[in-house]
C-alpha cells in the first residue's frame, strides 16, 4: 500500500525542490579557483564552515527552541541568501569566510530541523511505518532538484563564461524558499520554550542540554552506533565529493567534443551535464531506498552493506585519477553519490527506530554536529593532500581511513526505540 499524498506531502518536496537549486554546487571548487585560491585554502574554508555549523548549533537551538521550527527555518533562508550576495559581489578570502559563517549559520538553522518536522508529521498522523520509503520520495524530489539546477547552471556559467553568477541566481529560489516557510503549519514547531532570563544563561543552558543529549545517545550503545554510522559516512562523503569537480574538468579538456567553445564554456557543458544525470540517478536511488530495503530484507545489512561499498568506490575513483583515467574516476564517483543517497533514507529511518520521537530532533542534531566536526578535520586535510600529491592520492588516502572505521560503527541487527 503506497502512503497518502496529501498537500503537506507536496510542501515538503517543494522546500527539498527549491532548496536544492544550488546552481554553485557543480563549480564551487571552480569558482574558488577561478579565484585564485589553492585546495588548502577551500579545504579551509569548507573546515571553517563546518566548524561555524557546529558551534551555531547552541544559539540557533534556543532560537528554535523559543520561536519554533518555521522561525528557525526562515532565519536560515534568510541566513543564506546574505552569505550568497557576499560570494558574489567580492573576491576576498576573509570576506568569503565570513559568507561561509553566515551559510554556516543557515546550515546550523536548518539542520536537523525539516527532518524533524517531517518525522513529526508522520508520527501525528500515525505514518511512522512509512517513514523511509516517504522521506525517501521528498529527498528523491530533492535530487532531482538537484539535477535540474545543474542544467540552469549551464547557461548561467555558459552565457557569463564566468562561475561567479551562479550565486546571484541562486538566490531567487531562496527567495520562494522562504515564503513557503510561512505557510507551514504551527503544529510542526514542535514545544515552544519561553525564554527564561538573558540569551548568555540561555545558550548556557542550551550547551548543557546539549552535552546532556549527547550522553544520552552515547548511554544507549545502538543509538550511538546508529549515530555514527551515518555521520561517519556523511562526513567523508561531504569532505570528498566536490573533488569530482577538478576531474571533471580535465576529463571536460581531454574530450575532442565542444572545441569550438571557449575553455570555460566546455567545462560548464560537461560539469553541468555530468551533474544533471548524477541527480537524476540520486532522486531515484533516494525514492527507492525502501524497494531496496525490502529487498535485502534487512535494513541494518543494507545499511552495512552500502558503507563499504562507498568506501571501496571512493578508493577506486581515487586511484583512477591518480592514474590519469578520468572517466572510470567519474563513473565510480557517480556512482558513490548514489549510495550515499540510498543510504540516507535508511539511515533516518534506522536512527529513528533507535531513538525516542520526544528526542528525535537532537538525535538528529547530534549526528549533524558529529559529521561537521569530521568534515571540518578532513576538509583542509583533502586539501593539503591534494595541493602536494594530487586529488587522486588524496582521495585513496581518506578512502583507507574510510574504511578502517567501519569495524567501530558497523550496526547490529537489534533495533529498540525507547518512547518514553
Amino acid at each position: 500500500m503506497a502512503f497518502p499524498k496529501d498537500k503537506m506531502y507536496f510542501k515538503f518536496c517543494l522546500y527539498g525542490f527549491l532548496k536544492n537549486q544550488r546552481f554553485f554546487d557543480p563549480f564551487i571548487i571552480l569558482f574558488f579557483r577561478e579565484m585564485g585560491m589553492s585546495f588548502l585554502s577551500i579545504g579551509t574554508l569548507f573546515s571553517l564552515r563546518e566548524i561555524a555549523t557546529n558551534i551555531l548549533e547552541i544559539p540557533t537551538g534556543v532560537i528554535a527552541d523559543s520561536y519554533g521550527r518555521r522561525k528557525s527555518m526562515i532565519s536560515a533562508f534568510s541566513a543564506y541568501l546574505i552569505s550568497f550576495c557576499l560570494f558574489y559581489f567580492f573576491n576576498h578570502f576573509y570576506i568569503y569566510a565570513f559568507a561561509m559563517i553566515l551559510f554556516a549559520a543557515g546550515e546550523a538553522f536548518r539542520s536537523g530541523t525539516h527532518k524533524a518536522m517531517i518525522l513529526e508529521y508522520l508520527r501525528i498522523k500515525g505514518w511512522e511505518d512509512w517513514k523511509v520509503e516517504y522521506y525517501g520520495h521528498t529527498r528523491s524530489v530533492s535530487q532531482f532538484g538537484s539535477a535540474i539546477s545543474s542544467l540552469i547552471a549551464i547557461a548561467i556559467v555558459f552565457s557569463a563564461n564566468s562561475y561567479r553568477p551562479v550565486f546571484l541566481m541562486s538566490m531567487i529560489p531562496y527567495v520562494f524558499g522562504l515564503l513557503l516557510m510561512f505557510t507551514y503549519p504551527k503544529y510542526l514547531d514542535g514545544e515552544i520554550l519561553k525564554l527564561k532570563g538573558k540569551w548568555g544563561g540561555n545558550i548556557k543552558r542550551r550547551f548543557g542540554a546539549t552535552l546532556v543529549e549527547f550522553k544520552g545517545m552515547f548511554i544507549n550503545r545502538e543509538a550511538m552506533k546508529a549515530i555514527f554510522n551515518s555521520s561517519v559516512f556523511d562526513g567523508f562523503f561531504k569532505s570528498s565529493k566536490d573533488y569530482l569537480q577538478p576531474i571533471l574538468k580535465a576529463q571536460a579538456l581531454a574530450l575532442p567534443i565542444f572545441l569550438y567553445l571557449a575553455k570555460k564554456q566546455r567545462i560548464a557543458v560537461v560539469v553541468g551535464i555530468v551533474y544533471f544525470f548524477l541527480y537524476i540517478l540520486t532522486s531515484l536511488a533516494s525514492r527507492n531506498a525502501g524497494r531496496f530495503v525490502n529487498k535485502i530484507k534487512s535494513l541494518t545489512l543494507a545499511i552495512n552493506l552500502t558503507y563499504i561499498v562507498g568506501g571501496v568506490l571512493l578508493l577506486i575513483s581515487g586511484i583512477s585519477a591518480s592514474f590519469n583515467l578520468p572517466s572510470i574516476a567519474v563513473l565510480v564517483f557517480i556512482l558513490f553519490y548514489i549510495t550515499q543517497n540510498l543510504r540516507r533514507p535508511m539511515n533516518v529511518g534506522y536512527i529513528s527506530d533507535n531513538i525516542s520521537h520526544k528526542t528525535m530532533a537532537s538525535g538528529l542534531s547530534v549526528e549533524s554536529q558529529i559529521k561537521t566536526i569530521l568534515m571540518a578535520i578532513l576538509a583542509p586535510v583533502i586539501g593539503l593532500l591534494a595541493d602536494r600529491f594530487g586529488v587522486g592520492v588524496a582521495l585513496i588516502i581518506v578512502a583507507i581511513l574510510f574504511l578502517l572505521t567501519f569495524p567501530f560503527i558497523s550496526v547490529s541487527k537489534k533495533t529498540t526505540r525507547p518512547d518514553n
